[in-house]
């Protein structure tokens, strides 16, 4: 079940402040896109995991628009997110040709 969370947070990775989101749960950085592993469903904050979600790849999803794929750092898991209208478009742009590249 969804749970709206939607505080601001300092960045792990690049060390930003991150302002909420206003419309849904702000799950990731909209800076630098990285995000930690810390939901088990959307919201609740409730994963013991805490890895850092590693942005490696963004798709378009007929449903949802463009949705960030990561790998958790820590685990493994792969997970996904919907893009927010404040993300770093240059960001994407990176995320998307390095994944092309294989890097």
């Amino acid at each position: 079940m969804f749970v709206k969370n939607d505080n601001e947070f300092i960045c792990k990775n690049c060390g930003k402040k991150v302002e909420k989101l206003h419309y849904t749960s702000r799950d990731h950085c909209n800076h630098c896109l990285y995000s930690i592993h810390i939901d088990i469903t959307p919201g609740d904050r409730a994963n013991d995991c805490l890895g850092l979600l590693v942005p490696i790849n963004v798709l378009e999803d007929s449903k949802k628009g463009q949705v960030i794929i990561y790998k958790c750092n820590k685990c493994g898991k792969i997970i996904r997110n919907i893009v927010a209208k404040d993300d770093n478009k240059e960001e994407i742009y990176k995320i998307v040709e390095n994944y092309a590249k294989g890097v």
